[in-house]
């Protein structure tokens, strides 16, 4: 991260950007292995999802001057992917090779809808830090100009 202060909402949106990538990686893989019944540690693939913690940062001293100011956004950090512990889904597929004597397949613990919402959301939160992005490059260009035509 870059220490300017000036530099600091650019900061948080390429944050928000990295994490938003990652998530959308996860949900991609979570959506390809939607049937895979057997994965490298056994058993069928188990959903992971991302997790995020805000970063704050603390400052000597805030906007006023006063020492102990509150805690300034620093952006967003990934704290881990992690494996979702919840029931695979039993499937009646006999013929299946992964099948029980009862003939039913543990199949991931995948929702294909709830995947697509996860893509849409992160999608949608990626956007919205690109956007931040550009504003504040919009904001840099136009202060250079005018302070360009000042010294003119």
């Amino acid at each position: 991260m870059h220490g300017n202060p000036l530099f600091a909402a650019a900061n948080i949106s390429a944050t928000g950007l990295a994490a938003e990538r990652l998530r959308l990686e996860v949900v991609a893989n979570n959506i390809a292995n939607a049937f895979s019944t057997h994965s490298p540690n056994g058993g069928p693939y188990r959903r992971q999802d991302v997790l995020f913690s805000a970063v704050l940062k603390s400052s000597e001293r805030g906007a006023t001057g006063r020492r102990g100011a509150p805690p300034q956004p620093g952006g967003v950090q990934v704290l881990g992917i992690v494996d979702d512990m919840s029931a695979f889904h039993r499937v009646y597929n006999p013929g299946h090779p992964e099948a029980d004597k009862g003939g039913y397949v543990n199949m991931p613990n995948v929702d294909l809808p709830v995947e697509m919402v996860n893509m849409i959301t992160a999608s949608r939160a990626y956007e919205a830090n690109l956007q931040a992005m550009r504003f504040f490059r919009q904001m840099t260009e136009q202060s250079y100009t005018l302070l360009r035509n000042q010294g003119s």
